[in-house]
């Protein structure tokens, strides 16, 4: 686990970008945290589908609400030592976003908010969750307590909202509403998606029935990216996105 008292701290220790393609023979820190960032953003583009099929209305940016989610099932789904690690490797995530732009000056006009707000909602968020128990999560990534003060309020919003989608789409019997699309895979960054999103639709198939089938396709894409393509209800997660990852990991 990561542990850095400041956000200043956390800058210093983000190295150059490596430039290389991931492998899987990579250090065993950086193939769990390119894991946990595709699992992040997986987690980001679902909640981008559920809006579309359960049309869901949205107050404010869609982006903060797939956000909002994303960290929602980091806490959810896991097991607490499980969960730390990933809000861990998705918070540095954001971190290495900013760096790998080289400056630290937000894009205002994109539709995503500030990578370094997004670092701060996520971990606020996920210390919302149990404040008692994750007072030194908090502490590690920088979490003003200014901040922290609201935090648990966050929580139980984002659990009042998206947890009252998750038991709207819950069944006893699971389902097949989340299929895997096309996968291609040439490489072992597109090899260790396919098996993330193998493994994610046969987890959520066996607890969640949708109204529409849900798509996933692992695809090169020319780009490191991912998406919900609400014509055709498939996300899509593009192979080049693991390199990328582990160009921008914390070293």
């Amino acid at each position: 686990m990561f542990r850095q008292a400041t956000i200043a701290a956390v800058f210093s220790a983000l190295a150059a970008p490596a430039q290389a393609e991931f492998r899987f023979d990579a250090a065993e820190e950086l193939q769990v945290y390119v894991e946990s960032n595709l699992l992040g953003i997986f987690y980001h583009e679902l909640g981008h589908a559920l809006i579309d099929i359960l049309r869901l209305p949205i107050f404010g940016q869609e982006e903060d609400a797939a956000d909002v989610l994303s960290v929602f099932l980091l806490d959810e789904f896991y097991e607490e030592e499980d969960a730390i690690k990933l809000a861990y490797d998705t918070a540095f995530g954001f971190l290495g976003e900013v760096q790998q732009r080289g400056d630290y000056d937000p894009v205002y006009w994109d539709v995503h908010g500030p990578d370094l707000q997004r670092y701060f909602n996520l971990v606020c968020i996920f210390y919302g969750a149990d404040p008692e128990g994750r007072g030194d999560v908090a502490e590690d990534l920088g979490l003003p307590e200014e901040r922290a003060e609201y935090c648990d309020v966050e929580y139980d919003q984002a659990a009042g909202s998206w947890g009252a989608v998750l038991d709207e789409v819950y069944h006893p019997d699971g389902g097949q509403s989340f299929r895997l699309g096309e996968v291609v895979v040439e490489t072992d960054g597109a090899e260790l998606t396919a098996l993330i999103v193998e493994s994610e639709i046969e987890a959520l198939n066996e607890e969640f029935r949708l109204p529409e089938v849900l798509t996933v396709s692992v695809v090169p894409c020319g780009q490191p990216n991912a998406f919900y393509d609400p014509q055709y209800r498939e996300i899509v997660m593009c192979t080049e996105f693991a390199d990328n990852l582990a160009d921008w990991a914390p070293r």
